[in-house]
């Protein structure tokens, strides 16, 4: 035991110190402060000194949580407002959507399409572009997922398959990627990256072909 520590705890008690306040000037265990102060009685001018600050942090805390609240209402307010300023997209924006997000986030080394993301969300939007504004038949799809090896692999693909719409026999074999540093942390990708191919080296060049007629277009944009 402690000696000297619980005898120092016992006076600052006498003086009216909270568990915590001992707790921290003395750098010991909340609990064995609790223990070792347990036969102290308190005055009753220190328990309403005590009774008060406490009253005092939970007003902080309130006021800290309504403050975030309102904060979060806001934002929501903005986001809201701006979603709803968003009309339903034609064939065109869906095309210029396309190609500037493949131009972004797809594979420009090789001659095969191919589009990685994380995002369900933007394998949705592409998935839609290449079926409804480039009209690649359903056979020329493929799916590639790189997942961490503690993730479920056949989840990460039945969930992808779902998003992509593209059936687990057209999946290459998924690419288990070992990578310590994602130990014991928080997964952001519980389903991992999905790579979405085309298997069409003429849709690679047109790609190609109309994003830098959109880079050449622009520049005579003129803007008022």
């Amino acid at each position: 035991m402690k000696t000297a520590e619980k005898a120092k705890a016992i006076q600052l008690r006498q003086k009216g110190y909270s568990l915590n306040e001992i707790r921290q000037t003395l750098g010991v265990a909340k609990s064995s402060v609790s223990l070792w102060v347990r036969d102290v009685q308190l005055t009753e001018s220190q328990k309403h000194r005590l009774a008060k600050k406490g009253f005092y942090r939970e007003t902080v805390e309130l006021r800290r949580t309504n403050r975030l609240r309102n904060e979060k209402q806001k934002r929501d307010k903005v986001i809201l407002a701006a979603k709803q300023s968003i009309p339903t997209i034609s064939k065109k924006q869906l095309w210029l959507i396309g190609v500037m997000l493949y131009w972004a986030e797809g594979g420009k080394t090789q001659r095969t399409v191919r589009f990685s993301n994380g995002d369900p969300e933007m394998i949705k939007i592409m998935t839609t572009f290449f079926r409804a504004v480039c009209e690649v038949p359903e056979e020329k799809f493929r799916g590639y997922i790189h997942i961490h090896p503690h993730l479920d692999h056949k989840i990460a693909e039945q969930y992808w398959s779902q998003i992509s719409g593209v059936p687990l026999s057209q999946f290459f074999k998924t690419y288990c990627k070992p990578n310590k540093s994602s130990q014991n942390k928080r997964d952001s990708l519980p389903y991992g990256v999905f790579d979405l191919y085309v298997l069409d080296t003429k849709l690679f060049f047109t790609i190609v072909g109309w994003a830098q007629g959109i880079f050449s277009s622009y520049k005579n944009t003129k803007m008022d």
